[in-house]
């Protein structure tokens, strides 16, 4: 039954295809390597199990030594000829990448077909290794699946060989999906024929024998004639195949022109195919397929993703998978031409040898390295501001390369941001001596992994060693076991992925019950922004109880962002258990939880209320979210008796003062008391506050000094940034901000200088002199950034816009996204203020009396 199949070679003059644009493209230490070829790699490039990745094609060549010189596919001819060219040339690299991964699988179940019929002569013999029932239960559909295969494999081939534009073939692959009920009866007998198959060799030395060693044909052009490969392995493919048959028509839809006579055929084929894929897949979760080692152990992925460790001083990613009773940490390798992607292990821990070390212990532990937050927030606006660019080219029908060449340096800068934001240390100790360091970004998964590891510590666990080629196996199976399978950053996001929320989420944390004692309780919130998450409010801690009432209302700011996570703690208060390390959290998580933001159900102009539960607490919240666009308008006060909202000229008329007398108060309260606060302007103050605050400075109360010496310090920096938010024209002017926009871009220093000042001297009175008190208090605050950790710069993004951004923002037809606008601007809108605090000190006077500030000679 078994046919020599005809050698199917892609033609020759194919560029190489790089079918996989994020995880695989670099190594573990971010640095770039060689790709994988297709050839003999059972797991094709372009095969990543996650469809949604957007197949990119790179003409890297090949070595030299391999006779066949790199063509790059831009060479197809010009303009719209290309695209449509590009097209099919992808739709021929699919194909011949596909078939080369089919000529492997036909190749797996030859081998297994191969003893069936000698087995099947000795059944009916006095001394039969198997009986017929067995047979049939082990090679059960088989036969058939091979039959399926081969006569797709010999209709397809070719067509792929003698190629040209107007081949169709999405009949045959209509036809292959037709046929995928056959995998339903093998899917449904899997189970029993692993086990029948484990029975027998238990029972039968012959069999063994013959199960261990099966010998599977290498592609006709490859040096390896053969290799040896298990029964059990050899079952598993057709599981293997099945899951992925979808992969391939993703690929040749996305290729194949709507118009072409393929087209419906491959969706038809699609959708049978999915189907038939969601009524299989409750039965097999290849997550949770075993994985066997040479004991007979049972192992189980439980739980996978990348984590930062702090190895020898540096920051390294790792791909790290918990396993029923072995932590491993893993990097992808560096691969070979013709090998598929394999991870290299760094170091296991078994479960029964691992503990956490309590921050006392691991004081000996590595310094963290933190990365300054304002390099962080310099990337960010990097990232945006790329991010507005691929919008732009794809707007004016850019170049595709162009467009690949500004996402390839977006992911860099993202994998750069991944790497170095976090700074939450996750300590792992073996008791028979090392210590290793993770860092996260997010509190919230730190105990998601703890948490999963503690439970699996619950069993009865071994210690173990496991020998080299145990790990070897283990090791290997991650490649096929993985559930996450790219760098969580942006750019691996497909276009039609939703781009999450840009714009502040308001959240009140109202109260929580179901605690079982009294305890020292607050909350914290994180969202996820730049595809990983990140703690962006923090409640009072509520003293001594079991129903905490916080009613504390903050104002997030959303880059992106799809989820919510609320995390209840109790505080701890034990001075032997504060650990030196400031990003060590030592209070205790009592509940966790998280929800999705669904854009349709957020964007409402009221409160949504909503309770997560967690470990049997429950915790209220309302929110509501307001867009970017409408968060930037300005809107005039309808009263012109108080001070937010009214003309900055019109109070200081009315105090007779030269400074607001709120600026002038809330800038005092600062110096006096949270100049060394951390993250002061930056960190939220409750907005319940704020607006209390408001309240008193509108209605000019005279309990002002008394309640602004009893207020939250956030709250009082907080009210100071509102009130310059909310006046109706920004401090420093519409009719000036272009003007500013182009100071800020000129190259010339002297010119630079002359301009900036030249603009300063054009302000209204009240507001120059307003922003330069401003600005020595925003430079008095920097002074002490050691402490505080507020940077100029920092300084720069948080005042930056509140003070540039212009009352009206037009609605600029060719740039869809707020978010374009906003990244845009704001990175211009922060250096002008960024100008102003790094230059010596400017005096009114000076400036008034100095038409020309500085000599343009240079």
């Amino acid at each position: 039954s078994a046919v020599p199949l005809p050698r199917c070679s892609p033609p020759p003059s194919l560029p190489l295809a790089d079918f996989n644009y994020g995880a695989d493209e670099y190594d573990a230490e971010g640095n770039e390597e060689p790709k994988a070829l297709p050839e003999g790699s059972e797991t094709m490039p372009y095969i990543d199990e996650s469809p949604t990745m957007s197949p990119q094609l790179s003409a890297r060549g090949q070595e030299s030594g391999d006779g066949v010189s790199p063509t790059p596919t831009d060479g197809l001819g010009t303009g719209g000829e290309r695209d449509a060219g590009k097209g099919l040339e992808m739709r021929k690299l699919v194909l011949s990448g596909f078939l080369a991964s089919e000529e492997i699988y036909i190749n797996q179940l030859e081998a297994l077909l191969l003893p069936m019929k000698p087995l099947k002569a000795t059944a009916t013999t006095s001394q039969p290794v198997l009986t017929l029932q067995q047979i049939e239960t082990i090679f059960y559909k088989i036969q058939d699946i091979y039959e399926i295969h081969k006569e797709f494999y010999d209709s397809l081939c070719p067509k792929v060989q003698q190629w040209d534009s107007n081949v169709t073939m999405g009949h045959l692959f209509q036809k292959l999906a037709s046929q995928l009920g056959v995998y339903k009866a093998f899917v449904d007998n899997y189970k029993i024929a692993l086990e029948t198959a484990e029975k027998c060799s238990q029972s039968n030395y012959q069999f063994q024998k013959i199960s261990e060693e099966l010998k599977v044909k290498g592609p006709k052009d490859s040096k390896e004639s053969h290799t040896s490969v298990t029964m059990e392995a050899l079952l598993y493919k057709p599981i293997d195949r099945v899951t992925r048959s979808t992969l391939v028509l993703h690929d040749l839809l996305k290729h194949t022109p709507a118009d072409h006579p393929d087209y419906p055929l491959l969706q038809d084929a699609l959708r049978i195919s999915q189907n038939f894929l969601s009524s299989i897949n409750e039965d097999i979760d290849p997550r949770r397929t075993a994985v066997t080692t040479p004991k007979g152990e049972t192992r189980q992925l439980v739980k996978d993703g990348f984590l930062v460790e702090l190895s020898e001083g540096s920051r390294k990613l790792r791909h790290v998978f918990l396993f029923t009773d072995v932590l491993l940490c893993a990097k992808l390798k560096k691969t070979a031409v013709g090998k598929h992607q394999q991870y290299d292990c760094k170091w296991y821990v078994p479960l029964a040898d691992l503990v956490f070390p309590s921050p006392e212990e691991s004081e000996h532990c590595p310094q963290v390295h933190v990365i300054p937050d304002h390099e962080l927030e310099d990337m960010k606006m990097k990232i945006s501001a790329i991010k507005s660019e691929v919008q732009k080219e794809k707007a004016n029908k850019g170049q595709s390369r162009a467009i690949d060449r500004l996402k390839k340096k977006m992911f860099e800068n993202e994998f750069w941001l991944l790497l170095n934001s976090p700074a939450i240390p996750f300590r792992i100790h073996n008791r028979n001596g090392k210590s290793y360091l993770f860092l996260l970004s997010s509190d919230y998964e730190r105990s998601e992994w703890r948490e999963a590891i503690q439970k699996l510590q619950k069993k009865d666990l071994q210690a173990f060693v496991l020998s080299s080629v145990e790990l070897q196996v283990l090791t290997g199976s991650c490649f096929k076991l993985r559930t996450v399978h790219n760098i969580p950053v942006t750019s691996n996001k497909d276009d039609d992925e939703s781009p999450g929320l840009y714009g502040f989420l308001h959240v009140i944390v109202h109260s929580a019950k179901g605690f079982k004692q009294s305890a020292n309780l607050y909350c914290t919130l994180e969202v996820d922004s730049f595809g990983y998450f990140v703690s962006k409010a923090k409640t009072r801690v509520f003293r001594d109880t079991t129903e905490p009432q916080w009613n504390e209302e903050f104002e997030i700011e959303l880059e992106g962002s799809q989820s919510l996570r609320i995390l209840c703690y109790e505080k701890c208060y034990d001075k032997t258990k504060l650990n030196k390390d400031n990003n060590e959290i030592v209070d205790k998580i009592m509940g966790k939880g998280q929800i999705q933001l669904d854009p349709q159900a957020v964007q409402t102009k009221n409160w949504h209320m909503d309770v997560i539960e967690m470990n049997g607490i429950k915790v209220e919240f309302s929110m509501k979210f307001t867009s970017r666009d409408m968060s930037l308008k300005r809107t005039p006060s309808k009263k012109q008796t108080g001070v937010f909202g009214v003309k900055i000229s019109v109070v200081t008329k009315r105090e007779r003062s030269k400074v607001p007398y709120i600026v002038r108060q809330c800038i005092e309260e600062v110096e006096k008391r949270g100049i060394e606060e951390v993250g002061i302007y930056r960190i939220s103050g409750v907005a319940t506050d704020i607006q209390a605050l408001k309240a008193v400075f509108d209605a000019n109360n005279k309990d002002i000094l008394v309640m602004l010496s009893d207020m939250d310090i956030n709250a009082i920096a907080g009210t100071l940034k509102l009130y310059f938010r909310e006046l109706p024209e920004p401090l420093l002017t519409d009719r000036l901000y272009p003007a500013f926009m182009e100071g800020i871009a000129l190259s010339d220093p002297a010119a630079k200088e002359n301009c900036m000042m030249h603009l300063l001297r054009s302000l209204p009175d009240p507001n120059l002199i307003t922003f330069l008190f401003l600005l020595e208090h925003l430079k008095r605050v920097a002074e002490k950034e050691p402490i505080n950790k507020m940077s100029l710069h920092n300084l720069a993004t948080v005042f930056g816009p509140t003070l540039l951004r212009p009352s009206e923002v037009e609605s600029k037809a060719h740039l869809t996204l707020a978010s374009d606008i906003w990244s845009h601007d704001v990175m211009a809108q922060v250096q002008v203020l960024l100008y102003y605090l790094q230059h010596p000190p400017i005096s009114f006077t000076e400036l008034k009396r100095n038409t020309l500030y500085f000599s343009t000679d240079v």
